[in-house]
């Protein structure tokens, strides 16, 4: 029997999982410090309703299978479930609608580094009824901050408005502007020269193609001045108009949000999917540029348009956490120095236990990580202590009863001392 991992699902050693959940933690303490409230939706749905959009990639990558009669899908993102979700329940649901969801999702994808079949995303999105106000647009950069800087890692938060895309496609007189952001949104991994041949394949001219890549020569300035640049173009469309200015309003709010520093406008930002009507966002490690995006999202129109006649716009990031995890894991940059949550290992010397599943309690309600050793070869406790280096054990003999003490000792400097019952919760 093969007892291996299927290819393209994650299987972590005690280690790495504690160190896999303080990062997972951090992510979801940062989204509810902004007010997010917490959802889960189910991993598996009727098909119909994951494959609302049809045709594609996606829908080669998507586990179906049939139960009876039932056609069924495992969820292969967190927004399509959300736009459901928020179909289904929306009289009951308070708008804006903040909502957080930390999952695995499944994909059939080729299982390549950094690229999973079974993984977790962290979204957040804000969602509103028929509008949504753009200050929203604006917290998201400073969660991000947040959640990177907890994580003490130098990253740059890069931003754009899709609108500005779309009003420069239009004054070029370019009719397929979806397949042109998607070719555009893959600039930094295949190169310019490559992406331009998938230009002219799309249909694109040499003089559009050389105005798309002038524009975006505007990306060497500083926000301030690709800002000033935008503002003098000679681009009559109001759509552009309008992107410029709704960028402009992020900007200035994540000014005062003390961030600006981390935030750069990038024009080749395009997020190549299709419902994105507005700001958009890419955050990049700066040491590990290779890594790619962490973390992505956006503003769209209109979330759940396929299951409802109500309009829901909303404006949200994704970070995917098992790829995080793995890539900072082979970069060095995850601690896994722990091998259990333990801090403290009681030891029993005699039969009567009593004692010690007191002291267990008594740790445990002041939220102490405790064991309680069975009673036998203390020399066999100890290498388990050492083995897990749980950092303190506390014997408990037939003197520690007599005189109402516990005898601490410290596995790290084996240091060992004595301490009145009363005393212990300040011992360490």
């Amino acid at each position: 029997m093969n007892i291996n991992v299927l290819p393209g699902f994650q299987e972590l050693l005690p280690k790495e999982q504690i160190a896999f959940n303080r990062l997972k933690r951090t992510i979801e303490d940062i989204y509810e410090l902004y007010g997010f409230r917490p959802i889960e939706t189910p991993v598996l749905e009727r098909a119909e309703v994951l494959l609302t959009k049809g045709g594609g990639e996606t829908d080669k990558q998507i586990y179906q299978f049939e139960k009876g009669d039932t056609k069924l899908a495992m969820r292969f993102d967190l927004t399509v479930p959300l736009a459901r979700y928020v179909a289904k329940n929306q009289n009951e649901l308070v708008f804006p609608f903040k909502r957080y969801a930390i999952d695995r999702v499944y994909r059939g994808e080729k299982p390549q580094a950094g690229r999973f079949r079974e993984f977790y995303q962290c979204d957040i999105d804000v969602i509103g009824r028929d509008t949504l106000d753009l200050s929203y647009d604006a917290e998201i950069p400073s969660i991000i901050a947040s959640i990177f800087s907890s994580l003490e890692l130098d990253f740059t938060i890069k931003i754009n408005n899709r609108k500005i895309l779309n009003g420069l496609f239009e004054s070029l007189d370019i009719k397929d502007s979806v397949s042109v952001l998607r070719t555009l949104d893959s600039i930094e991994k295949v190169g310019e020269k490559k992406t331009k041949e998938e230009l002219k394949d799309i249909g694109l001219d040499e003089k559009q193609i050389e105005e798309i890549f002038n524009f975006y020569k505007l990306n060497t300035k500083t926000n301030e001045g690709i800002l000033t640049s935008l503002k003098a173009l000679e681009i009559s469309s109001d759509i552009f108009k309008k992107g410029v200015e709704e960028l402009e309003f992020v900007l200035q709010e994540v000014e005062t949000l003390g961030i600006g520093e981390s935030v750069k406008i990038d024009l080749t930002v395009a997020r190549g999917l299709d419902y994105y009507t507005g700001t958009v966002y890419e955050t990049i490690l700066n040491k590990y540029p290779e890594i790619g995006s962490v973390c992505g999202g956006g503003r769209y129109d209109d979330l759940a348009g396929y299951y409802t006649n109500q309009k829901f716009p909303g404006v949200g990031i994704s970070i995917g956490l098992t790829r995080l995890f793995d890539q900072l894991k082979n970069k060095g940059e995850i601690n896994l120095e722990d091998d259990t949550p333990t801090v403290m290992l009681v030891l029993p010397l005699t039969e009567d236990r009593k004692l010690c599943l007191e002291l267990a309690d008594t740790l445990r309600e002041n939220f102490i990580p405790t064991e309680v050793a069975p009673v036998g070869n203390m020399k066999k406790a100890l290498n388990y202590a050492n083995k897990l280096n749980i950092p303190y054990v506390i014997f408990i003999g037939e003197d520690e009863i007599k005189e109402n003490k516990y005898t601490i000792k410290n596995m790290i400097t084996g240091e060992q001392k004595s301490v009145a019952q009363e005393d212990i919760l300040e011992a360490f």
